[in-house]
């Protein structure tokens, strides 16, 4: 076809202000540069088209034929697809001729950007088109909107993701909330609505909350802010439990499926197999990130088929369902919340909400089992590491439990058999809060007397005495009364552990010699390896001469099952006492083998333990500041794990000693001071401390953290965007990376300069302007 002077195109003019997304326009123009397909996929209502439509218009120049428009939305029938695209260039058309060949010749000495739009329901006809065009035109560059990919040689995509928000945990900000991006479109289209709307003190708060519960969809919150002609930004927020009801006032002239949110997400609903709809109803009952073992448990019932459990959710993150997520142990999949009360609701419509969500308790409650099964063996530090990922799943399966009438016990036996996991990392308060619901509500079974056992012991640690010695009279009543060998023998573990903290040694060391020969009688190792660590503490504290003896066969039962994680209780105990016997460099070598620990921050009690002893052994060498900083950092473990500090009624009395001897040799102030540094440390730092690697020195000291050349290009991108006040979301946004990708450069930027905190970097980023 000749030329006939330069095409503009048939790009729609905008009419509502283009807000954010310039890391995505930027990289919307450099994969086009060198791709002749591009493919922006993501869910709906994420303003694919929109991005689309702009990065067109901003690259329109480069096209002498112009940049064209194709709406498939409307489209139908795929075989209508070439006649379609035709229509929209403009091109005359032989109605003898079949449409495809006069396409792929009308382009073919054509230099021409083609937008598809809308391509999800005409993949197959889509693809096939595509692939004729780019082959006959050389000049045609094609850009596509679709919720799964085109499937062409070739194609290559751009996840398109919600806006960047807020972080929820920190309280909003004013000056800091205008510069993310969700909150700005919120108010710009609320602005257009309510002429005069702004972000002020007394709205900031609710507008950051309608962001986040509506995850950054811009659709959503367009949707929202047109209520601000009526509600204000408290009520809306308070009416969003039900999103898909209030959400329905979009544009009149805008595609159906553009108009409400629930439009938008029926769009995709349909586009799915019926299986794979079975799969997103049945998948919407996890509130975080699962694995493939956990889809398949909740995908086992009649309604689905859990062999084809992986093509499900193959199916639904290539049309943007879900999205997948890469850790060291194997992928796992996330929702959007939108997407999950979608989904959700479906499930209530179906009537099978309740069996889904029992078959999710179900798979936790098997997975906690498991956990504490294998407790004292090499896969201990395993085991913390996936039940902390999976916490938002099972307080979902525990809310289950404890809010649908007849599944109380099946929640006791869930939240008893964590115990030991939630006893390294933290969380004690929550712990029992989810005890104190379920023992209120439960009967007098094995399972409630084994509660009352792990309710007891975390409310000793946390230095509830009295409180424990009440659930100990409960539980010694349950076990005789239930004549159950394993409550028993429980109870007199509690027995012994109470008496411990009592400072009663000589009854700690009855009990707890009793309960290990039933122990060791019915075979229950981990129960075992507990009985001898109490056993030799309550010795260590009593001067008993068996204490090594005791601590020495507590450490080879961790030994002879490679349990790493347990290794460090034991050597503590054997590092105090070498302490209380007068041997102080003995007991810092102990101290520091205990720390040699893999993932710290797995293992916070242990380490609150060897940084304490540590610190008194290192104020008895003399060395005070050191002393004083190991001592801040033991304070602030003990913080994070929400314990009694140290523990029982001794070990009070040398923590009080050894403050006494710093403030002595140090000076108030100066304690103070190294304290509080101490305590700023971090938990993977302060390990570090403690094995006598010293102190990195500060980045205000020279030669204190390495020049910008130690980082590389990306990091110092990172590093430059974080200055300038950026969250993880919106780097990775202007980068066009993923947020976990952005918070990896940062934690390992931190590792490089020695830094605890983002401000740190930032600061130190300003200091290296003129090496920049």
């Amino acid at each position: 076809m000749a030329r006939s002077g330069v095409r503009e195109g048939n790009l729609p003019a905008e009419v509502t202000s283009f807000v954010g997304r310039r890391g995505e326009l930027r990289e919307v123009q450099r994969l086009l540069t060198g791709a002749r397909l591009l493919t922006l996929t993501g869910a709906g209502g994420l303003g694919k088209t929109r991005l689309a439509l702009r990065s067109a218009s901003d690259m329109g120049r480069t096209f002498s034929d112009g940049v064209w428009l194709v709406d498939l939305a409307p489209l139908r029938e795929g075989a209508l697809l070439a006649q379609t695209v035709l229509t929209a260039l403009r091109l005359d058309h032989d109605s003898v001729r079949p449409p495809v060949p006069v396409l792929t010749e009308q382009l073919a000495d054509q230099q021409l950007l083609l937008v598809l739009d809308n391509c999800e329901h005409l993949l197959d006809s889509c693809a096939a088109l595509t692939r004729s065009l780019l082959a006959a035109s050389p000049g045609l560059r094609v850009l596509a909107t679709s919720r799964q990919a085109l499937g062409v040689d070739g194609e290559q995509l751009l996840s398109v993701a919600p806006l960047p928000l807020p972080d929820p945990t920190s309280p909003p900000r004013l000056h800091a909330l205008a510069g993310h991006e969700a909150v700005r479109l919120f108010v710009d289209r609320a602005s257009a609505v309510l002429p005069g709307f702004t972000l002020r003190a007394e709205n900031c708060e609710a507008v950051a909350g309608i962001c986040h519960r509506l995850d950054g969809i811009p659709l959503a919150i367009e949707l929202a802010a047109v209520w601000l002609r009526f509600l204000s930004p408290e009520e809306i927020l308070e009416r969003l439990d039900d999103r898909f009801g209030l959400l329905t006032r979009g544009s009149r002239a805008a595609p159906p499926r553009q108009q409400t949110l629930r439009g938008a997400i029926d769009w995709s609903f349909n586009l799915c197999t019926p299986p794979e709809q079975r799969a997103w109803m049945s998948l919407s009952v996890f509130t975080g990130a699962f694995d493939l073992e956990a889809a398949q448990a909740v995908c086992s019932g009649p309604e689905c088929d859990p062999r084809g459990t992986l093509d499900q959710l193959a199916g639904l993150v290539d049309k943007s369902v879900l999205t997948h997520e890469e850790h060291r142990d194997g992928p796992r999949y996330r929702m959007l919340d939108t997407i999950r009360e979608y989904g959700r609701a479906h499930l209530r419509d179906h009537g099978a909400e309740e069996p889904v969500r029992r078959r999710l308790r179900d798979h936790y409650q098997q997975l906690a089992a498991r956990a504490e099964a294998e407790w004292l063996s090499p896969r201990q530090t395993q085991w913390f590491v996936r039940l902390r990922r999976e916490d938002a799943n099972i307080r979902t399966a525990l809310e289950f439990c404890l809010s649908t009438p007849g599944e109380e016990e099946a929640g006791l036996r869930l939240i008893a058999s964590l115990w030991r996991h939630r006893l390294g990392v933290g969380g004690l308060e929550e712990q029992r809060h989810w005890l104190g619901r379920a023992l209120a509500r439960s009967g007098p079974t094995p399972a409630r007397a084994k509660a009352l056992w792990v309710d007891g012991w975390m409310a000793c640690l946390r230095g509830e005495t009295a409180f424990g010695r009440s659930r100990l009279a409960e539980c010694q009543a349950l076990a005789a009364e239930l004549d159950d060998p394993d409550a028993m023998a429980q109870s007199v573990q509690f027995a012994g552990l109470v008496a411990l903290f009592d400072d009663d040694y000589l009854q700690a060391i009855e009990h707890l010699e009793l309960a290990l020969d039933r122990h060791r009688a019915c075979g229950d190792r981990n129960a075992e390896w507990t009985d001898l660590f109490l056993l030799a503490l309550s010795c260590c504290l009593s001067g008993d001469p068996r204490t090594s003896v005791l601590g020495e066969e507590c450490l080879a039962l961790c030994d002879a099952h490679d349990a790493r994680w347990s290794r460090p209780f034991a050597l503590w105990v054997l590092g105090l006492q070498r302490w209380l016997s007068g041997d102080a460099e003995g007991s810092i070598a102990l101290l520091r083998e205990g720390l040699r620990i893999e993932q710290p921050a797995h293992h916070v009690f242990a380490v609150a333990q060897c940084l304490e002893v540590l610190a008194w052994a290192e104020a008895t060498v003399g060395r005070h500041v050191q002393a004083a900083r190991l001592f801040g950092a033991a304070q602030n473990a003990w913080r994070l794990l929400g314990t009694a500090v140290p523990g029982a009624g001794r070990l009070l009395r040398h923590h009080a000693e050894c403050e006494e001897i710093l403030r002595r040799a140090l000076g108030d102030e100066r304690y103070a001071a190294v304290v509080e540094e101490g305590r700023g440390l971090g938990v993977d730092r302060a390990v570090a401390c403690g094995r006598g690697r010293g102190e990195p020195p500060s980045a205000s000291e020279p030669g204190g953290a390495p020049e910008l050349s130690a980082l590389t290009r990306r990091e110092r991108e990172v590093v430059a965007l974080l200055a300038e006040g950026l969250s993880d979301k919106q780097i990775a946004a202007e980068l066009v990376l993923s947020p976990r990708t952005v918070e990896g450069h940062v934690w390992r930027v931190l590792a490089k300069l020695h830094f605890t905190c983002r401000t740190q970097i930032a600061t130190w980023a300003v200091q290296q302007e003129p090496a920049r």
